[in-house]
């Protein structure tokens, strides 16, 4: 049986063992469950993490164990008693499993007292120890009370008295009930645990005693149980304790305990897991495989264990941190190891089925031939029968007359009717007690027909059978040879199609073992990320975005989580959930990311089952705030914001299912910068290859009467071919009249023109991006040929100072590839667009463009304050000291870059995977990702939905083996858990997944 629990010898050196911590300060608590404590302790650069459990350990521990998402009271209570408090002194209390944590000294004291046995207990008291809060309030007897304000009784505890005296172990050996074993009658008068009597008692020999005398009847009540259980120990325990020849033994084993239980206290001992091996369950003519699983954990090797697998380590405490960690994987192991005895079980019985059918189909052959063969040879007898059946029923007799009728003649000894058995006249047969008449031949000849004889054939013993009155003798014959002849031919499909079923039976235990081997792999190596609590996802330019499910997970991911570098981000509705963008570099979040936010921050609120379509704002962390103005009041996960607050753009309500797969390490570098802030350069490479194809398409549409002159623009001054062409000449058709004219085209007019020096724009990085207005319309075409005229000076002066700059421009390098389409696209874009109107956008934008760079010598200069170094931009609150401390150290910022860079959404054939994360995130920053359906406000059930999305995720051609696997290891509650409410699923070919 696992062991669960410390014993004595266990908190003794345990208690040895943790008195380096002593000197080290409280700097968290957190809480695991109602039961498991973790108190964060820090000295210098030094952390270690203490686990206390109620009733059944306390050990440090260097595993991430899952905190609770909120902070129970009592946790609360420790925090505030606790905070920044010194460990004084760690100790045990007597020799009892009780151990005393002070923190403080003086009256500022304040201890947590540990309970290690019964239920287990966590108390918290002051110096004098009144207790301030207790985790299992309780009566024990009339007098003795725990709970709140009462004082704790620090004697109650078991005192050290050291060995026990010979004359008090004879008294307890003589009292106890015969048949107890020796270490049940020692226990009580020992504090040494069962473990380390047991540890003594095989090295002098006396291990498996029992204490002797007339065994104590067995009431009648008692169950089989409990009976059983005394047998067995009657049967393994056979020995029994003599008192005056094994008493010596008995002393020296106590003093060997007593020495090993001081030497427990002077200094910290070796770990020790003591594992059981037991057989894996494989098929028929595999090897064997065994598998280790951890029982015990020890401080020291003991006698009883030195045959057994064991594992070793540094410490105790190490071995006990192992030993729980490992807790939960081996239960894993476990449960897939019955799955797989369950599925060789079910092999097992379909070939036992077979086998049956098998022997059935055989048997019935076998008692089909004999009957045939002795109506065959009774045939007289058999004929008889039937004619005087037939006959009393042809002279309607009734059933009970021929019944009187037989019985009578049997009475005479009538041969014919002292073989009529029964008489089944509902179903129109008789039954028949025949035997063979060529029986009675000699011995001899018997031999040879027996030597002669086939396999099958064997000699017919008498034996009943039934006849079929409307059939003659021959005729029932032949019914039996039809009917051995039909379980034959049954008996070869049986056999042809065993081999079939068989193997898809084997085919069918085979993948379920691979599914289930495969399933523990991914569960163990699954890993429960910080955030996964959240709503969140990653955004398009990597990063993390996390929301709150309710009002308290609004709260803790304000207080906790954001940090001054991060953006708050809400939607202009009441009941949404408080969103925030994690921004460990500082730097400025894109509008991208801002978007993808608020489209979140939108679709998990009221909005979404209301298909309200609405706006989001965000702020800087600062500007959120828990203070309500004068006289009112904020609810749990209700913020103030204080300044202003930039909106985003109406966000439409998609969401897209998806699936991120974590990466091996070997394989992070494969996918860097997959996702990462685009420049404008970046986005517009793609439509400079699709305006290579422009001059065919406008070619074809062009008049092949007219010459085509090709386009000579400002900023194409090496004469680069692909430059677009145009038509210099545009043609005009009135259908009702049928007049034609022919005028310049507008458009390659206003290309080919001068550039207004109005229209000369910088945007930071000295090259300047000449902005042509846009095309007029239809009403303003004839007044805006007259003011061509008017402005052809003023355009030709324009030009002569744009030539300048495109000079000086050019000087700094050539164009790189796209900025030719990026001039164009901003000629097009901001062609009605002054400078005014340019900057209003930019602060609306909060984007004041490309900064200039400066000199060397300026940043030298500037030094390290943020606020000369990046001129426009405010450098992010300092955190004070305090505050440092009351922000846990759970999204450290470094490791959260390289965490989401191990994640990705297109996954590689070559790349190595470990697990698989459904994300629900807006649906334009899972463009690139594989797998992928949307997600719309409708009527269907999310689980279903989820479901379905699965399924068209397995049966895409493109998904492998590998992410197959991994899909299907994600469990059903985890895969709809973010999504909103209500859906619509959609995505292609969702109507054959259906079918």
């Amino acid at each position: 049986m696992t062991k669960t629990r410390f014993n004595t010898y266990d908190v003794v050196c345990s208690v040895t063992e943790l008195q380096r911590l002593v000197g080290m300060r409280v700097n968290q608590i957190y809480d695991i469950d109602n039961k498991t404590y973790l108190i964060r302790l820090v000295r210098n650069e030094e952390k270690v993490v203490l686990l206390l459990e109620s009733g059944n350990r306390f050990h440090t521990t260097a595993f991430e164990w899952p905190k609770n998402v909120a902070p129970s009271g009592f946790t609360m209570k420790m925090r505030k008693h606790l905070k920044n408090k010194r460990l004084e002194s760690l100790r045990q209390l007597g020799v009892d499993r009780i151990v005393d944590f002070q923190f403080g000294s003086g009256e500022a004291a304040y201890h947590i007292i540990l309970e290690l046995y019964d239920r287990g207990n966590i108390l918290l008291t002051d110096c004098e120890l009144k207790i301030l809060n207790i985790l299992r309030p309780h009566v024990e007897g009339e007098e003795l009370r725990f709970a709140v304000r009462e004082k704790y009784p620090e004697d109650r505890a078991k005192q050290d008295r050291g060995p026990p005296p010979m004359e008090k172990v004879r008294e307890t050996i003589a009292k106890a009930n015969p048949g107890d074993t020796l270490r049940t009658a020692l226990n009580p008068i020992l504090e040494y645990g069962a473990s380390v009597i047991d540890h003594a008692l095989t090295k002098y020999g006396l291990f498996g005693c029992r204490i002797g005398g007339k065994l104590n009847p067995v009431p009648p009540e008692v169950s089989k149980k409990v009976k059983k259980k005394q047998k067995a120990i009657a049967k393994e325990f056979a020995k029994v304790f003599n008192p005056e020849e094994d008493m010596t033994a008995l002393m020296c084993a106590i003093n060997d305990a007593e020495t090993m239980l001081r030497q427990g206290m002077r200094e910290p001992s070796k770990g020790f897991i003591i594992q059981k091996k037991e057989l894996r369950p494989a098929k028929e003519g595999e090897p064997e495989e065994y598998y280790l699983t951890n029982l015990e954990y020890q401080p020291y090797l003991y006698n009883q264990y030195k045959d057994e697998p064991y594992q070793e380590f540094a410490s105790f405490t190490a071995a006990v941190d192992e030993f729980y960690s490992t807790l939960e994987g081996q239960k894993i192991d476990l449960k897939s190891f019955a799955q797989e005895r369950e599925a060789l079980k079910k092999l097992s019985n379909v070939r036992t089925d077979h086998a049956k059918r098998l022997d059935d189909l055989i048997k019935a052959q076998l008692e089909d031939r004999k009957k045939a063969e002795l109506i065959t040879r009774n045939q007289n007898l058999v004929d008889s029968a039937l004619l005087a059946v037939q006959s009393a029923l042809a002279s309607q007799m009734a059933w009970s007359d021929i019944q009187d009728l037989v019985k009578a003649a049997q009475a005479n000894n009538d041969p014919i009717a002292s073989c009529i058995r029964q008489l089944k006249l509902e179903i129109n047969h008789i039954s028949l007690l025949l035997k063979d008449p060529y029986a009675v031949l000699d011995e001899e000849e018997e031999e040879e027909e027996d030597s002669d004889r086939e396999d099958d054939e064997q000699k017919l013993e008498p034996m009943v059978v039934d006849v079929d009155l409307a059939l003659s003798a021959f005729a029932n014959a032949r019914k039996y040879y039809d009917q051995r002849r039909f379980a034959a031919r049954k008996e070869q499909k049986t056999i042809e199609s065993s081999s079939k079923a068989l193997k898809n039976a084997e085919k069918k235990t085979l993948q379920t073992l691979k599914d289930v081997r495969t399933q523990t792999t991914i569960s163990k190596a699954r890993k429960v990320y910080w955030f996964e609590k959240f709503y969140w996802f990653i955004s398009s330019e990597n990063y993390l975005v996390i929301g709150g499910r309710d009002q308290q997970q609004n709260e803790l991911l304000v207080k906790r989580y954001m940090r001054p570098a991060d953006i708050y981000v809400h939607a202009e509705i009441q009941g949404a959930s408080s969103v925030v963008i994690k921004n460990p570099s500082g730097a400025e979040i894109p509008p991208k990311t801002l978007l993808e936010a608020g489209t979140m921050a939108i679709s998990y609120s009221v909005a979404w089952d209301a298909k309200v379509v609405t706006s989001a704002y965000w702020v800087r962390s600062e500007q959120v705030s828990k203070t309500a103005p004068t006289g009112e009041y904020l609810t749990t996960g209700s913020f103030m914001i204080r300044g202003k607050k930039n909106f985003l753009p109406p966000c439409h309500l998609v969401l897209g299912l998806s699936f991120m797969f974590k990466l091996e390490e070997s394989s992070v570098e494969r996918h860097k910068g997959e996702r990462k802030v685009r420049t404008f350069d970046e986005e517009s490479v793609v439509s400079v290859e699709e305006e290579k194809d422009l001059p065919e398409k406008v070619e074809d549409l062009a008049i092949k009467e007219e010459e085509l002159e090709p386009e000579s623009t400002s900023e194409d001054d090496d004469g680069d071919d692909s430059a677009p062409k145009f038509p210099d000449t545009h043609i005009k058709v009135e259908h009702d009249t049928g007049k034609v004219s022919v005028q310049p085209d507008p458009t390659l007019q206003r290309l080919t023109s001068l550039p207004d020096p109005d229209s000369v724009v910088f945007l930071g990085d000295d090259k300047p991006f000449i902005i042509t207005p846009a095309p007029p319309r239809k009403k303003q075409v004839q007044k805006s040929k007259q003011k061509a005229k008017n402005k052809e000076q003023a355009k030709e002066d324009a030009a002569v100072r744009a030539g300048r700059r495109l000079e000086a421009a050019q000087k700094q390098g050539p164009l790189k590839r796209g900025q030719k389409a990026k001039l164009r696209k901003i000629k097009e874009k901001y062609g009605d667009q002054d400078e005014e109107e340019r900057k209003l956008m930019m602060d609306i934008l909060k984007s004041a463009g490309n900064v200039p760079t400066k000199p060397a010598q300026n940043e030298e200069a500037s030094g390290s304050d943020p606020a000369k170094k990046y001129p426009g931009k405010k450098p992010p609150p300092r955190q004070k000291a305090a505050d440092l401390e009351e922000v846990p150290d759970d999204t450290p910022a470094a490791a959260d870059v390289d965490m989401l860079d191990s994640l990705t959404g297109c996954p590689h054939e070559e790349d190595e995977l470990l697990f698989a994360i459904p994300v629900v995130a807006p649906y334009q920053s899972l463009h690139s990702y594989k797998f992928k359906v949307k997600l719309t406000p409708g009527t269907g059930k999310r689980g279903k939905a989820s479901k379905t999305a699965l399924q068209i995720f397995l049966k895409d051609k493109q998904c492998s083996h590998r992410e197959k696997d991994l899909l299907k290891a994600v469990k059903d509650e985890t895969l709809a858990r973010n999504i909103p409410g209500k859906v619509k699923l959609s995505a292609p070919q969702m109507q054959k997944v259906k079918k």
